[in-house]
């Protein structure tokens, strides 16, 4: 049975992704809080989600640069 914290944290993200600030912290907060291989299927949800969305897109190099601070790249 996958985490349900992968399932909420991409339903949380949707919910903020209006403000790209308040997107930024929640993405950092869920890369601390996830597995190694949920954080790259949410870097796949990302990219899917932010195709239309260029004040978001951005996020995907945090998200990158997160996953290099833990080692995980």
């Amino acid at each position: 049975m996958p985490r349900m914290i992968y399932d909420y944290t991409k339903s949380e993200l949707e919910s903020v992704s209006i403000d790209p600030n308040l997107f930024k912290r929640k993405l950092k907060k869920a890369v601390n809080s996830l597995l190694p291989y949920e954080i790259d299927q949410l870097q796949n949800w990302l990219s899917y989600f932010t195709i239309n969305k260029p004040d978001l897109q951005q996020c995907l190099t945090e998200i990158k640069n997160e996953k290099i601070k833990k080692g995980f790249a």
